[in-house]
C-alpha cells in the first residue's frame, strides 16, 4: 500500500535527522538548554511519543526497557513540579532508542488501522491516519529545534527528502 510506504519513509527519515542531531551534539550543548527543556530532554521526548504514538492504541505501548518517566517532561508538571536537571541518558543509549524505533517501524505501521475514526489515544479524538500525520509533525518540530540548536553552534546537518534503506 502506498500510504504506508509512505508513513514508513517519513518516519525512517525523520527518525535518521533526529539521530544525526543526536550524533553530532557536542558533550557541552547535550545537557545545555534551559530547564526542563534540554537538548537531550527534547530528543527523548521526541522518541518516546514517536514510539507511543506508532501504537494502534494506548494498550499495546510497551516503553523501551531504559524509559524514565520524567525525561519526557519539557515543561513544569502540574502534579510533581519540575524535573530532576540530571541528565538521564547519554548520547549512545539515545542513539539506541532511535535505532530501536526505526527497526520497529515497518512492523508497527502495519499494525496500524488508517481507516479507524478513533486514534487510540484518548486526549486525541481524532481519525487513526491523522495522528499518524499529527505524529510526524511533532518528530519534525521538535528535530527542528534540535538542528536550530547545532547551527547556533556552526554545525551543519543534512536535509534528509529519500528515507535510508530499512537496515537488514
Amino acid at each position: 500500500m502506498q500510504l504506508r510506504d509512505a508513513l514508513k519513509g517519513q518516519y525512517r527519515a525523520g527518525l535518521e535527522m533526529l539521530a544525526q542531531s543526536v550524533e553530532r551534539c557536542p558533550d557541552d550543548v547535550w545537557a545545555a538548554g534551559p530547564h526542563p527543556r534540554t537538548f537531550w530532554r527534547i530528543a527523548y521526548h521526541t522518541v518516546y511519543y514517536t514510539h507511543l504514538y506508532l501504537m494502534p492504541k494506548i494498550s499495546a505501548f510497551q516503553p523501551w526497557d531504559r524509559h524514565c518517566e520524567h525525561a519526557t517532561v519539557l515543561w513544569d508538571d502540574d502534579e510533581s513540579g519540575m524535573p530532576p536537571v540530571q541528565t538521564t541518558y547519554s548520547q549512545g543509549e539515545m542513539l539506541d532508542y532511535i535505532r530501536l524505533v526505526t527497526q520497529n517501524l515497518d512492523e508497527w505501521v502495519d499494525a496500524l488501522d488508517l481507516e479507524s475514526s478513533q486514534s487510540g489515544f484518548p486526549w486525541y479524538p481524532i481519525p487513526k491516519l491523522d495522528h499518524q500525520l499529527l505524529n510526524l509533525r511533532h518528530l519534525g518540530v521538535h528535530a527542528g529545534q534540535l538542528q536550530e540548536r547545532l547551527y547556533e553552534q556552526g554545525i551543519d546537518l543534512d536535509w534528509i527528502s529519500k528515507p535510508p534503506a530499512p537496515a537488514k
